[in-house]
């Protein structure tokens, strides 16, 4: 299995060390960033698993690079806002809704619930990219299944 990519967004040096050591003792490879940009041009290139990051970022903002990451990844790769600035339901609503944020976190978060649910979106991708079968193979799979109705209704079954 390949290795899962963790991408950690953030101008605050402390938070993205912070950040960082949260997840360091699990097997990710971990990438970071301290500006919008330089995280844009990362996830180009890296094609991370998931992406933490902070709103507030210089060069591009954190909301407009988390919803460049979600058109261009078409959803696929979660993104989570931690945020020490931006507070209150408002906020936390439109980074959901507008901008295609998997979950948001307000500073002080609460460290195992964050891990938690980074786990859980990386599991998620990895599980869905790994159990959906593909087009071709369904289409084989609904063709013998008609077969097989055809056949039982041809013999007088139900």
């Amino acid at each position: 299995m390949p290795e899962k990519k963790l991408l950690i967004v953030d101008y605050d040096r402390n938070s993205l060390e912070s950040l960082v050591s949260l997840f360091k003792p699990y097997e990710f490879k971990i990438l970071t960033a301290t500006d919008g940009q330089t995280a844009y041009e990362l996830f180009q290139r890296e094609q991370p698993n998931c992406v933490i990051l902070e709103a507030m970022l210089p060069k591009l903002h954190g909301f407009d690079l988390c919803q460049r990451i979600y058109e261009e990844s078409k959803g696929d790769v979660p993104v989570v806002i931690v945020t020490g600035l931006y507070k209150g339901p408002q906020y936390r609503k439109e980074a959901l809704r507008s901008f295609g944020a998997s979950a948001y976190f307000e500073k002080p978060y609460d460290r195992n619930k964050l891990v938690a649910t980074v786990l859980d979106l990386i599991q998620e991708e990895m599980e869905i990219q790994e159990d959906l079968p593909s087009p071709e193979k369904v289409t084989v799979l609904l063709d013998e299944l008609f077969d097989k109705v055809k056949t039982e209704e041809n013999k007088g079954g139900t």
